[in-house]
């Protein structure tokens, strides 16, 4: 195993050797012979501001336990936890806040390994991008999805099916009575949302990743083999200390294609292109937007869970996660990349399951079109997304007038004025709202169909946005316009009336008014002020990048093909 990390700390026979020595034991740690156990820090994120983590609570003494059994030394630790329910404007606001926190407490403290408990959306990614980072063995623990609620008699998904109920709320289909009752139903205990969303997504993306227990990203919350899962994370994260299994040998470019890919055939949330984009960026790593369509040009969707179909994540474990659908996947994924347990993908799924319920087979995929359109055009020059199993295939190809709203308050304000000017082909549009913009490019990017269109049945309008939108969320909503309007994207100059124009087949997004009038216009537009003068909003807005860029602070991010080196601490007195 040769000389740990730690040993700068604990070996030697100095008084700053003894105080390390005497602090470790003080804490309650016990240690033996300094220089050949592994100190493994637990990264908990536990926090009753967010019941999607609290699970992880229940977990951190079965990795103890896997961590002392394995021979290794266990130190917990609290860090932020991004909850998307509570946090405003965004979680996403501050996950680079999260990233810069774990890779300092790593920097700062005499740690070898790390296992991180996350769960909620945000959590995960800022979790892995600080240990990326940081490159010491790391290994992630989540803390699954929460009971489906029952309401009407049926099972209904976290997120996709509040926001259906909202709109029959809103055309008064829905009394008070029932939406008291759908309130209690939804109170149905902790964990993450149980629908395909961000949080479900991006921690099965961190199993293809190769940063989890494998088959470990589907658990439910609270069932019985989280604890058996977190007790092999443990130990897990001994070994790979000893085996020096860094992330910079598990996060490569092949493994990032995988993940790709596999993003595509779950249906999985448009927020995980931005946090691959961003882990990329932390590993020197070549990820485009172009990059991600290329690698999902051929992958259909393949797992039948909302928002894209019908099941909930409990039955995608039930038939077997992600080893089983990778085996399905077959010769579409690189097969040589190594997991934390140092499997490669062909190891991993030999004796994964066959397809079965909510996993399909290749030959019978959920929907004939992939998951995500990329698009380009004078509307967004450096890109946007659109989810497409998500929204209608009669708006692919769609030209319709503009009706702006220059900020979420404005839209909120307006969408439901009987004298809205809008019609059932007007382009929905809000602007203001992207990393700069809000900051933090909170979720805002399904704008709600006007009531007066929601009372005349119309289910799904284009909307355009430099926002983000919940991965429980559906409907045909161009998201991530990139250059933003805060930043003098072409977005701030939309105004109400200009024809928009929609081709997902073509990859475009265009706004058709002439280029001497987007000249005109954008020669008067200046940048809208900010109230964040100071704190980390300013410090975000500062120096946060682009969505295609993955929404990172540039000050974190390796050039592509260098991996920016970490930087050990002087270790003295302190």
């Amino acid at each position: 195993m040769g000389s740990l990390r730690s040993d700068g700390w604990f070996s030697g026979d100095d008084e700053v050797t003894v105080l390390h020595r005497v602090s470790l034991r003080s804490a309650g740690v016990a240690k033996g012979s300094f220089g050949n156990q592994p100190v493994i820090g637990i990264a908990n994120s536990a926090s009753d501001l967010n019941p999607c983590n609290l699970p992880l609570r229940d977990l951190v003494a079965s990795v103890k336990e896997g961590i002392r059994r394995s021979g290794g030394v266990a130190v917990e630790f609290p860090t932020i936890s991004l909850g998307e329910d509570l946090m405003k404007p965004s979680a996403m606001l501050y996950r680079n806040l999260l990233s810069i926190e774990i890779e300092e407490m790593i920097r700062a403290n005499p740690l070898d390994g790390v296992v991180l408990l996350a769960n909620c959306d945000k959590t995960v990614p800022g979790a892995l991008m600080g240990a990326v980072s940081s490159d010491i063995p790391t290994i992630l623990i989540t803390g699954g999805a929460r009971t489906p609620a029952m309401f009407r008699g049926k099972r209904i998904g976290t997120g996709t099916d509040l926001w259906r109920l909202w709109d029959e709320r809103r055309s008064g289909r829905l009394g008070d009575q029932e939406w008291a009752s759908l309130e209690t139903s939804l109170s149905c205990g902790t964990g993450a949302c149980n629908t395909m969303g961000t949080a479900s997504s991006m921690a099965i993306i961190a199993e293809v990743l190769g940063f989890m227990v494998p088959g470990s990203s589907t658990i439910p919350a609270g069932d019985p083999r989280a604890n058996q899962v977190a007790e092999r994370a443990g130990e897990l994260a001994v070994t790979a200390v000893r085996k020096r299994l860094t992330p910079s040998r598990i996060l490569t470019a092949q493994s990032l294609s995988n993940a790709v890919r596999v993003l595509y055939a779950i249906g999985g949330s448009t927020n995980v292109i931005i946090h691959l984009c961003a882990l990329a960026g932390r590993a020197g790593i070549k990820l485009s937007l172009d990059d991600i369509g290329a690698l999902g040009e051929e992958v259909k969707v393949l797992v039948d869970v909302e928002p894209c179909g019908a099941g909930l994540v409990q039955d995608f474990d039930a038939a077997g996660g992600v080893p089983a659908l990778l085996r399905e996947m077959g010769e579409l994924l690189d097969q040589a990349t190594l997991n934390i347990a140092g499997q490669s993908v062909a190891e991993l799924t030999c004796d994964a399951p066959l397809p079965s319920g909510v996993l399909r087979c290749r030959s019978d995929p959920i929907t004939d079109c992939g998951a995500f359109g990329i698009l380009r055009g004078s509307l967004a020059p450096d890109g946007a997304v659109v989810k497409k199993p998500a929204a209608s295939s009669s708006l692919f190809l769609h030209r319709g007038p503009a009706v702006v709203f220059r900020s979420y308050s404005e839209m909120i304000q307006r969408i439901d004025d009987p004298e809205l000017d809008v019609s059932e082909d007007s382009v929905l549009i809000l602007t203001g709202c992207g990393p700069v913009g809000a900051p933090g490019m909170p979720e805002w990017g399904m704008i709600p169909i006007p009531k007066k269109l929601l009372e005349r049945n119309v289910k799904d309008m284009l909307r355009i946005s430099d926002a983000r939108m919940s991965g429980t969320s559906f409907g045909t909503v161009v998201l991530h316009v990139a250059p933003e309007a805060a930043v003098g994207g072409p977005l701030a100059i939309v105004e109400d009336g200009d024809m928009i124009e929609l081709d997902v087949e073509r990859g475009r997004i265009d706004l058709l008014v002439s280029a001497p009038e987007i000249a005109r216009r954008m020669s008067v537009w200046s940048p809208p002020p900010s109230p964040h003068l100071r704190g980390w909003p300013a410090l975000y807005r500062d120096h946060v990048t682009q969505a295609p860029l993955g929404c990172d602070l540039d000050f974190l991010t390796s050039p592509p093909g260098q991996r920016l080196p970490f930087v050990e601490p002087v270790i003295g007195r302190s």
